[in-house]
């Protein structure tokens, strides 16, 4: 009879040893779940306020004035175009034995040679 009391009590402290060890381990995870979840809600909110400030710099007057002060560009007017024309001779023969216009020349398109 005392052996078997002997063998319960153990069983018994044993068992307690193992419930404060798992809550313990329950404690810690919930203290590390919550941790993780306040981190997520600040990158969240971190990710919000830098897609406003990505939109508010990459609007059409900032990237403009932008390019007219540091990459000194200005606009484009007929008065600064310049065209330039591809003169080398890769053009092909035509079986008529006119040339042809060179691949690429934007005057030849919707011509039939």
């Amino acid at each position: 009879m005392i052996r078997i009391n002997l063998v319960l009590l153990l069983a018994v402290l044993a068992s307690a040893l193992y419930l404060v060890s798992v809550q313990y381990d329950s404690r810690r995870l919930f203290s590390d779940l919550d941790k993780a979840r306040s981190t997520a809600r600040r990158l969240e909110a971190d990710n919000e306020r830098l897609q406003v400030e990505k939109r508010a710099q990459a609007t059409p007057l900032r990237v403009e004035k932008l390019a007219q002060e540091r990459l000194q560009m200005r606009t484009v007017t007929p008065a600064i175009t310049h065209y330039v024309r591809d003169n080398t001779e890769s053009a092909t023969v035509a079986s008529s034995g006119e040339k042809a216009a060179p691949q690429g020349d934007p005057r030849a398109a919707g011509r039939a040679p």
